[in-house]
This record gives structure tokens, C-alpha cells and sequence, in this order.
């Protein structure tokens, strides 16, 4: 049963953090509209190359916007207002969201006040850097600084390093995912709507969980190591003879089976029978085990540490991440209608039934507008004469 196929998504959305949530609202099966001003548009529609010849349609913007519909609208003409109002009680959204900082809510007509007189049980989220008392603008990278994330990463005796993924921007989406679900049953059990404000800051920060515990309650210093691990050992990354491996050692009697074989008995020392005693003597053991794993290859090394139910992986590049049989098998696609390009999107987190029933394939990203002759005309009722006079005031 498709139980979202019938939810209207209004997003006033740029950047990373709600294009992904809607990403994954639209795996759903939901309807995702998203909303854009008619002349500025998504900023990360620009980022990338252009691979289609056409603007406003580079890489970076074909990530994560399949499945959804684009509709244009000026909310700072009253007009604009006035037909953002319209889709609010014409099309029975379900859920908006936005994450324009919060000066601009009454500004632009779309703060929860406003939305709830118009349609009582709406679901209404806001999605900003630093809460909905703040504007102080916010980029991932920033919060990745301010939140310790960047302290937490690097090698010890380097540079703080930035995340390989926007862990704010994408962590911030899957907190929000699971508040619109609540929010959606709470809406089921009582016919209420719900006001959500969901800070980036405060959401990137949670992920700290054992670092705050163990600084605030034990003053103990928690800062970036590397590879290994501050609790476990060994637990790092090994150079093979073709590439690299990592290795996780979780407890005694795994490290008891890894001595036993005969190329790594020169480590099965008293000292190192414990995880403690291998902890205090980290760096040398590594290196040990290093002057080991380099004179074989990685795939020699996961077949013996696989015999022995120790968690071992090469380190993939990109590419043979996406050959991975587990990936492969849940990869997501869409076809350009106009180009006929197609393209190859992320596994999702699971797999949803509208993604079953659609094979895994997904609407193109929208073109900037390119759901006004659809939404405003057909849906909502403008004559061609009408979007084609507010598409001359810039209101569309």
C-alpha cells in the first residue's frame, strides 16, 4: 500500500539540507513541489559542470532533486503571495517547508500563523542555522567548525579536516524526515498540524554524543586521532600490497584468533592480550601490524580476517562503491525526457514500495518553472493570458 502517494510537499528550498529531504520525501511517493524566485532561483543549480548545454541544470543540482516538480514564484510581490496562498488551499499541502532565514517569514507570507489561518492542519517546518531566533546565515563547512565535528577530524597531529559529506546539511535532513513522520502521525491521531524549528546547529551537535559526555562529565580530552580509534585496538587503516585495508578489532577473543595464524604470532604477547594493553602501545603495534599487511595483497587479507569473523574492508574508491553488488542492486536512475540523458542517483537509506513500484526510477530534475503551465494553469485554474502577464511582472 502507497500511504504518501496522496501528501502535497510545498518546499521553498535551495542548497543541500531541504533539497535532500525532499529527495527522500519524494522516494516516498509523495508530491514534491519545490519553489524557487523566478530570476535568482536555486543557487546550486550553478554548481558543477553543465553536462546538458542548458542552464541552470549543472551537476551538483542533479544529485539530489529528482522526482520533484518546480514551480517559480516572486513571495515578494503580493501577487506572489497571493498565488502562494492559493497553492496552500487549492492543492491541500500537507507539509511546507523552508529554510529562509526567519526575518523573512511574515516578510514573504510564510510563516506558521499564516499557513495554519489558511489550512488548519498543515504541517509547517523551518529549517535555520542557528534556531528561529537567530539569522545568522549558516554554511555546512561553518557548522561542521563551530559544532567539533571539524576538531574530531584529521589526523592527530595535522589540520582539523571538513567531512567528506555535508554531515549538517544531510544530517539535519534525516532529523527533519523523522519530525515530519511524527508530526504526520500526530496529524493521523488528532487532525492537528504541527510547527517544527529545527536548528542545523543544535542537530550537528547531537552527533556527539560519547565526546560531550566524556569532556563535560570526566574532563576528558576527546580530539581528532586519525584512523584509530580512542576505545578500541587495533582498529586503523593497514597498508596492503595493492591498496589499503581497515581493519576492526572489537574484543580480546578476536585478537586472540588474528595471533594464532602464523604471520601475525610475533605480536601474540602478554602485553597485548587485553584491549587496554593494546590501546597503551597503539602507535607501535600498528606500526607492527603494518610491517605485516604490506606483504600481502587486500583481497589475501579479507579472505583470512572474513575466515575469522573480524570485520576487515578494502577501501573503496567511488566507482567500486557503485559496482558494489549491495549498491548496484539498490541504485536509483532518471531519464531526461528532453535530452533522453540518463542518469544514475544514490541508493536510498531503504526501499521504499513507490520505489519498488517504479523500478527505481524517478522523475528528471525539474527544470527552473517547469511545472507552471501544470500547477498554476491546469491545477489551480491561471489562463495563459494570466501566467503570461505575471510572468512579465517577474511574479513567475
Amino acid at each position: 500500500m502507497d500511504l504518501f502517494k496522496d501528501l502535497t510537499v510545498l518546499s521553498l528550498e535551495q542548497a543541500t539540507v531541504l533539497p535532500y529531504l525532499t529527495f527522500r520525501l519524494a522516494q516516498d511517493g509523495m508530491q514534491v513541489l519545490r519553489l524557487e524566485h523566478p530570476v535568482y532561483g536555486d543557487p546550486n543549480r550553478l554548481i558543477g559542470e553543465n553536462l546538458l548545454g542548458e542552464e541552470r541544470m549543472n551537476a551538483y543540482f542533479l544529485c539530489i532533486n529528482a522526482g520533484k516538480k518546480a514551480l517559480t514564484l516572486n513571495l515578494a510581490e503580493a501577487e506572489g503571495q497571493k498565488l502562494f496562498h492559493s497553492l496552500i488551499r487549492d492543492l491541500n499541502v500537507d507539509i511546507f517547508a523552508t529554510n529562509q532565514l526567519p526575518r523573512n517569514y511574515q516578510k514573504l507570507g510564510i510563516d506558521y500563523g499564516t499557513l495554519q489561518a489558511l489550512k488548519p492542519d498543515i504541517i509547517w517546518l523551518g529549517v535555520t542555522g542557528f534556531g528561529p531566533d537567530s539569522n545568522e546565515a549558516a554554511y555546512d563547512p561553518i557548522l561542521q567548525a563551530r559544532s567539533g565535528l571539524m576538531e574530531l577530524t584529521g589526523e592527530a597531529d595535522g589540520d582539523p579536516q571538513v567531512l567528506g559529506i555535508p554531515l549538517p546539511d544531510m544530517g539535519t535532513s534525516e532529523h527533519a524526515y523523522g519530525l515530519l513522520m511524527k508530526a504526520l502521525y500526530t496529524r493521523q491521531a488528532t487532525g492537528k498540524g504541527t510547527c517544527i524549528n529545527l536548528a542545523m546547529f543544535q542537530s550537528s551537535v547531537s552527533w556527539l554524543t560519547v565526546p560531550i559526555t566524556l569532556t563535560a562529565s570526566f574532563a576528558k580530552k576527546i580530539t581528532r586521532r586519525g584512523n584509530t580509534h580512542e576505545f578500541f585496538c587495533p582498529v586503523s587503516v593497514y597498508q596492503t600490497r595493492n591498496g589499503f585495508v581497515y581493519l576492526a578489532v572489537g574484543n580480546d577473543r578476536q585478537w586472540k584468533s588474528i595471533v594464532s595464524q602464523e604471520m601475525f604470532r610475533v605480536l601474540d604477547k602478554p602485553a597485548y592480550e587485553t584491549n587496554a594493553g593494546r590501546i597503551g602501545d597503539v602507535q607501535n603495534l600498528n606500526r607492527a601490524i603494518n610491517a605485516i599487511t604490506r606483504n600481502y595483497t587486500s583481497e589475501d587479507l579479507i579472505d583470512l580476517f572474513t575466515s575469522l569473523t573480524v570485520p576487515i574492508s578494502k577501501i573503496k574508491p567511488v566507482p567500486e562503491v557503485i559496482a558494489d553488488p549491495e549498491v548496484e542492486r539498490h541504485l536509483l536512475f532518471a531519464r531526461d525526457p528532453v535530452t533522453g540523458t540518463r542518469i544514475t542517483l544514490a541508493p536510498p537509506p531503504y526501499m521504499t514500495p513507490f520505489l519498488e513500484a517504479s523500478n527505481r526510477q524517478l522523475s528528471f530534475p525539474p527544470r527552473l518553472g517547469e511545472q507552471n503551465q501544470e500547477i498554476y494553469g491546469r491545477q489551480l485554474g491561471y489562463s495563459d493570458e494570466d501566467l503570461r502577464r505575471l510572468k512579465a511582472m517577474s511574479v513567475i
